[in-house]
């Protein structure tokens, strides 16, 4: 294997070589919990949910952590306007993450951490920063504390962004009820207001800021260098470029190996905003299209590049899934009626050139648009083989495999969902219903039929036998 990821830090590609032979650590920034996330959000969740399950599939263990952001102003406020805790807001919006995250295929996180329950440790990291001169405390009129990083204190400070502290200073602003030393120093914590959830600290009662969170639960479960740390464009700055500064004011030691940024989804050629009125919710864009064809649309382009998401891209990928599930019930359909002599060889040299393929695609920095690519050669010669009258297991052998495999990195077949849903069963349903039809019950033979629908299974009756597919 010679993976190579394009590193934001170094604006070049680099071989990638883990910190722990056979282990990666790989942090991903999650979503803050007061809405449902929208389909921007979606882009990185399902793109780096790709490369954490190739990086398993080569054969590394993996550590992926997501954290959950359940603290901080947006969610007051909701709250509040709601009446009710932002603690029930925190748990409704996760419950809602989780829903269209596994409707589009979004493996859950090794460690999921919640802000709200790792306060000792975001707290302790503010402590350290402290004693080692790279922030500072200014009371409130309440006698509570804020804590700001100073970020002259770090001189590095700048370097993912690649601007200097003058040129990013220019650009700062200074919120209403702030003060601070400099227009680029950010709060580590900030002192309780009446109306807010609050926790005690040496400062006095307050709540952490934002970047703190990563850092602190960052490190607790990966260690103070981490190999890879994901998220969108819009991220760079000021939050990794904050978190990187806090963390290595603290140990000195790199904070990252490897920072990959996917790039904008666009919304027809716009960036998405609610002023321009061209912003979509995951929800909203999963109730509009198929789940695994808005997970095909966003892996047909190359992660760092911009993706315009349209309806004819969208509709476009939904007949990309269906070519593939077709094909993936045509060959199990084909296996159980016309296995016979013959020799694959051929079949199999073909396979072993495209899954080479495949696997150089995804080496040369993730390159998922390349990847896809290749899986729809791998079906278009699987639909060639099926239209011949008798197939040899070997070649049923080969192609079950080798889809089974493709399809467990990039999740856009979902062979592993049909499995899940019991595909012995549903072809004993269409043995019981093949029966029913022979001897004239037809009621029996229709409710099995409806039974099946509701379940999103399609009957299709042919002269060589009943086929079934699943819906999109």
């Amino acid at each position: 294997m010679s993976l190579v990821l394009y590193n934001d830090l170094t604006r070049k590609k680099e071989k990638f070589i883990p910190v722990r032979e056979g282990c990666v650590s790989f942090y991903s920034c999650g979503p803050t919990v007061y809405d449902y996330f929208h389909i921007g959000n979606a882009r990185p969740f399902i793109v780096f949910d790709v490369l954490r399950r190739y990086l398993e599939d080569v054969g590394y263990k993996v550590t992926f952590v997501q954290n959950f952001t359940d603290i901080d102003d947006k969610m007051i406020n909701r709250a509040n306007g709601e009446g009710i805790t932002v603690s029930e807001l925190a748990e409704r919006f996760i419950a809602e993450y989780y829903q269209d995250a596994d409707a589009l295929g979004i493996h859950r996180a090794t460690v999921a951490p919640r802000a709200t329950e790792h306060m000792s440790e975001i707290i302790g990291i503010i402590r350290n920063i402290v004693e080692k001169g790279h922030a500072y405390e200014v009371k409130t009129p309440s006698g509570d504390g804020d804590v700001y990083f100073d970020v002259r204190s770090y001189a590095p400070y700048g370097k993912l962004s690649q601007q200097s502290i003058d040129e990013l200073e220019a650009g700062a602003r200074v919120e209403v009820g702030e003060i601070k030393r400099d227009p680029l120093d950010f709060a580590l914590w900030k002192a309780g207001k009446p109306g807010e959830p609050s926790w005690e600290s040496p400062w006095g009662k307050g709540r952490p800021g934002w970047h703190i969170e990563c850092s602190a639960m960052s490190s607790k479960y990966l260690g103070e260098t981490i190999d890879i740390h994901s998220g969108g464009v819009d991220l760079v700055f000021p939050h990794h470029e904050n978190e990187i500064a806090q963390s290595e004011a603290v140990t000195g030691k790199p904070f990252v190996n490897y920072w990959l940024h996917n790039g904008f989804l666009l919304i027809d050629k716009e960036k998405m905003s609610k002023s321009l009125g061209n912003f979509m919710t995951a929800r909203a864009a999963r109730e509009k299209y198929p789940p695994l064809a808005i997970r095909l649309f966003m892996l047909s382009a190359h992660y760092r590049s911009p993706i315009n998401f349209t309806s004819e891209g969208l509709e476009q990928a939904a007949g990309g899934v269906t070519r593939l599930r077709n094909c993936w019930s045509d060959l199990l359909y084909a296996r159980g009626s016309r296995v016979g002599e013959g020799d694959a060889s051929a079949f199999v040299k073909e396979l072993e050139e495209l899954d080479a393929r495949f696997y150089e695609a995804m080496d040369d920095d993730f390159n998922t648009a390349a990847a896809v690519g290749v899986l729809f050669e791998i079906v278009k010669r699987v639909n060639t083989w099926l239209k011949k009258d008798s197939l040899p297991i070997a070649f049923f052998e080969a192609a079950e495999s080798e889809l089974r495999k493709l399809d467990g990195i990039l999740g856009v077949v979902g062979i592993q969902k049909s499995a899940d849903s019991g595909a012995d069963e549903i072809e004993g349903l269409i043995q019981e219903r093949d029966t029913a039809r022979k001897n004239r019950d037809f009621a029996r033979s229709d409710k099995i039929r409806d039974d099946l629908l509701a379940r999103g299974i399609l009957l299709e009756d042919t002269p060589q036998g009943t086929k079934w597919k699943r819906k999109l």
